[in-house]
């Protein structure tokens, strides 16, 4: 796909804090025709290092909380003040999004959350118990996680696991396993769940980074791995 937004931040310094594929380039294409408005309480849920949040800010206009649980509010409200974003405009959050949410019951109009649901979004009950009751009825969550093509666990590829052991593959799933996932939920309905087109591109950029993750995931990509993989947009609706 065309980005239109993501390239504003196509610089070995946004590139520097990434933990992933890149992120910001994934939440353009989540957020194509979304319908948060302007203005809108959004939580971030997951933002590492605060790039995503940055752009949530930057070129939509939302109020964002940016919560994360291995990145510290301290840390990236630095980075945030140092972006010329005000307390006005962003709050940083340390907390574990799997042990609850430090906000009042229907808080945000919307939730955002790029490549970190898989970590706590596998439990059933999480969507219901945990994070949509500080969402206010009709709001938004745009969620982008990484996935398989089609499940391979019963028989893991061996070029996904020079970089990743079984378990870790664990969190990785189909866009069928999530649509029967979030389709548990009694509390939101589905608008859709499918596979992004930003796989390749944003893995490529990932791959550049001097990081030490990523250059653990050298291996796998150049065994030919990411024909397996892809990544998944769920968007949902709290009823």
């Amino acid at each position: 796909m065309k980005y239109t937004k993501a390239l504003k931040y196509d610089s070995h310094f946004y590139h520097s804090l990434f933990m992933g594929p890149n992120p910001v380039k994934l939440e353009e294409e989540l957020l194509l025709d979304n319908k948060i408005p302007e203005n809108a309480r959004v939580m971030d849920l997951g933002c590492g290092r605060g790039v995503t949040s940055l752009f949530l800010v930057k070129e939509y206009g939302f109020r964002v909380w940016a919560v994360d649980l291995w990145c510290g509010a301290e840390e990236n409200g630095r980075f945030f003040s140092d972006e010329g974003l005000t307390p006005e405009q962003i709050t940083p959050v340390h907390t574990d999004a799997a042990e609850g949410l430090p906000f009042g019951k229907e808080f945000f109009d919307a939730v955002v959350s790029v490549d970190s649901y898989h970590y706590f979004g596998r439990d059933p009950e999480y969507l219901d118990s945990r994070l949509l009751p500080y969402v206010k009825r009709g709001g938004l969550l745009y969620i982008a996680v990484p996935g398989m093509k089609k499940d391979l666990h019963d028989a893991l590829p061996p070029e996904l696991l020079l970089s990743w052991t079984a378990e870790q593959l664990e969190y990785i799933h189909d866009a069928r396993y999530w649509a029967d996932m979030v389709g548990r939920s009694k509390d939101a309905d589905i608008v859709c769940v499918r596979e992004m087109e930003s796989n390749e591109e944003c893995w490529l950029d990932w791959l550049k980074c001097d990081n030490e993750y990523a250059r653990g995931d050298i291996a796998t990509m150049e065994a030919g791995g990411g024909r397996y993989m892809n990544f998944v947009a769920i968007v949902l609706r709290k009823k």
